[in-house]
């Protein structure tokens, strides 16, 4: 089966035209899809609002107790059925709102302690932990997964994963059960970019960590060219774009391993 699997967050998220053009443009995308989606800002936001100070360390949250059952709600929740009513809207009526725990879709296990700081409930997934034959049968009777960055550890217990790391295993099991994947990364920027804030119209894995040692490429982008690299050697065709762009195969980055 030919899948296109897309990721999307940032501050197209927390731009209502924005997220409605870009929706309306992956809706155009011909065949099977899944789409898989961040929270941008709003858990940010909505945590100010109750008194719980977000914390983002190499562009990953933070999560202690408190603040996992902010971004439960509102990764699984709000956002999560807001994508999916508006993808509705633009005809993609298979569409359905998911997370890890539903269907066992993707069972993670608690990170521990990282180079000396401790995620709180933050879940590291694999592409093993991928529930690749349930997604299958999704897509196989028409449903179009809308899926939230929300796993289980199988024990009960719900862990906030980085939507990067979802998105880039949930294209790595699809790709290691025999479909044919292409992968695209959409957020704000046009692909990635140089010194100069050019567009890079590829970038190897060579160049991707020099340009992380002089610090080119920081931040919540770390852990998304990993998750491009990985998935590219696995086989899929990755890309990096602007959301906006995510039907024009000509745009962005391509990684080239």
């Amino acid at each position: 089966m030919r899948i296109t699997i897309v990721k999307i967050g940032g501050a197209v998220i927390d731009s209502a035209e924005r997220l409605e053009q870009f929706l309306t443009k992956f809706a155009s995308i011909p065949g099977a899809k899944i789409l898989v989606h961040g929270g941008g800002r709003e858990g940010s936001r909505i945590s100010e609002r109750l008194g719980i100070e977000p914390v983002m360390i190499n562009g990953r949250r933070v999560t202690s107790g408190p603040a996992l059952d902010v971004v439960t709600m509102v990764y699984a929740g709000l956002i999560n059925k807001r994508i999916t009513a508006m993808l509705q809207h633009a005809g993609c009526h298979g569409a359905c709102g998911l997370s890890g725990t539903d269907a066992n879709l993707m069972s993670a296990s608690r990170r521990g302690p990282l180079d000396g700081v401790d995620y709180g409930f933050v879940g590291d997934l694999k592409p093993s932990g991928v529930n690749s034959r349930e997604l299958t049968a999704m897509l196989e009777r028409g449903v179009l997964p809308v899926v939230s960055p929300i796993t289980h550890d199988g024990h009960g217990q719900l862990l906030n994963t980085n939507a990067d790391t979802v998105a880039s295993c949930v294209a790595r099991a699809m790709s290691e059960a025999g479909h044919d994947v292409s992968m695209v990364f959409c957020f704000e920027q046009p692909g990635v970019l140089d010194n100069d804030k050019k567009v890079i119209p590829a970038i190897s894995y060579d160049r991707f960590q020099t340009m992380k040692y002089d610090g080119t490429v920081n931040g919540g982008m770390i852990p998304k060219l990993e998750g491009a690299f990985a998935v590219a050697a696995d086989g899929a065709a990755v890309s990096i774009k602007m959301a906006e762009d995510v039907a024009n195969p000509d745009a962005g980055t391509s990684i080239s391993i």
